[in-house]
């Protein structure tokens, strides 16, 4: 019987790789990136660049499909991943999921729920036609992001988990993921990754409370 690979031996998989530029205290991950969850981390690098945020993300080529359980990234297994998180107080991470009657609906779970409310606020006013659901008992179990050793959670702060939907994601015009196979950046990214740079500078700004909850 075979058994799932560590993270230390994921990140060997040839066609994985991984990077970490430290920033700021504010950590900003994508670590399904590349052709698993694809956007995210063009979204996240995005983000980071931007606000000159701490950035860990690993890529994954389109012939390597596994995906590692957040629960199981585990950063005792990666310098890379233990650096940045040492070096952040709070993170939000970056995913990409579908269901299909969640079209529009951006998911934001993870320990740190006033960063949540606040990130979904912002993701409403900048579109209108998303929703930036951070209320935990409306999200699906499996999207919640909660668990101890999902790393967005490890910060000294916490963190939150972004589930972003195939809508938001897809260039509608050029028929294609946004930013993939020669497609351009789709309107609706600009739009969420500005969003996203301006929360995050209004919450550096200490314009929001902080509280620990983690």
């Amino acid at each position: 019987m075979s058994t799932a690979p560590t993270y230390a031996e994921h990140l060997l998989t040839p066609g994985v790789t991984e990077s970490v530029s430290l920033g700021s205290t504010f950590g900003v991950m994508a670590f399904h990136g590349g052709h698993l969850e694809k956007v995210t981390d063009i979204i996240a690098s995005s983000v980071a660049q931007q606000t000159g945020s701490s950035y860990y993300e690993v890529l994954h080529a389109e012939d390597v499909p596994t995906h590692m359980p957040s629960k199981l990234v585990d950063p005792a297994e990666s310098p890379k991943l233990a650096e940045f998180l040492d070096h952040v107080d709070v993170a939000i991470a970056f995913h990409g999921y579908g269901r299909d009657h969640l079209r529009r609906v951006v998911l934001l779970g993870g320990s740190h729920r006033t960063l949540a409310a606040h990130l979904a606020a912002s993701i409403e006013d900048a579109l209108p036609k998303y929703e930036g659901r951070y209320d935990l008992d409306e999200i699906p179990p499996e999207l919640r992001g909660v668990h101890v050793d999902n790393p967005v959670n490890r910060p000294r702060g916490g963190g939150v988990q972004i589930e972003l939907p195939p809508s938001l994601r897809w260039h509608w015009d050029d028929k294609n993921w946004s930013d993939f196979g020669g497609a351009r950046r789709a309107p609706q990214v600009d739009m969420f990754i500005g969003a996203m740079v301006e929360a995050i500078h209004a919450w550096d700004s200490g314009t929001d409370e902080k509280p620990s909850f983690w």
